[in-house]
């Protein structure tokens, strides 16, 4: 059976990082994260939930990581994260964006950066209706998790 899927969409620079990321939310899938995979497409990731820091032991390939807050707001991110190493830890972040390397990079994220997390299905609809209601909707958050 195929695992959910989320598209990540960076409001603040109206790009999509990503359109195939898999939710860790449990202890099993947080524990498993990216284990076995020998690399990940451009438009894969992994969006584990909660973390304040991840870990890349085991792991054959670099990482770009993306520290999100409670809002899905980025408070802090490292680019080509090495293999076998730990990640540090954030005490304000509520989950950690795991993405290819130079997604950061291509985008252009930086700090302060709001994202929009969603199923595929749901994203067209909501920005849709970002685009008509011309309002802030840097402080909209919802909640997958």
């Amino acid at each position: 059976m195929k695992q959910k899927t989320y598209c990540v969409y960076n409001q603040t620079r109206s790009c999509f990082l990503s359109l195939d990321v898999v939710l860790a939310n449990t202890s099993v899938s947080r524990l498993k994260g990216l284990l076995g995979k020998l690399q990940l497409r451009s438009d894969e990731g992994l969006w584990v939930v909660p973390s304040r820091g991840i870990h890349t032991l085991g792991l054959l390939f670099p990482l770009d990581l993306l520290y999100l807050d409670e809002h899905r707001r980025v408070i802090h991110l490292v680019e080509a994260f090495p293999s076998f190493r730990i990640a540090p830890l954030k005490a304000q972040a509520e989950s950690v964006l795991e993405l290819p390397t130079h997604t950061i990079y291509s985008s252009q994220t930086q700090p302060g950066d709001q994202l929009l997390i969603c199923a595929a299905e749901e994203m067209q609809h909501l920005l849709q209706s970002m685009g008509a209601a011309h309002s802030d909707t840097a402080t909209k958050s919802i909640d997958w998790a």
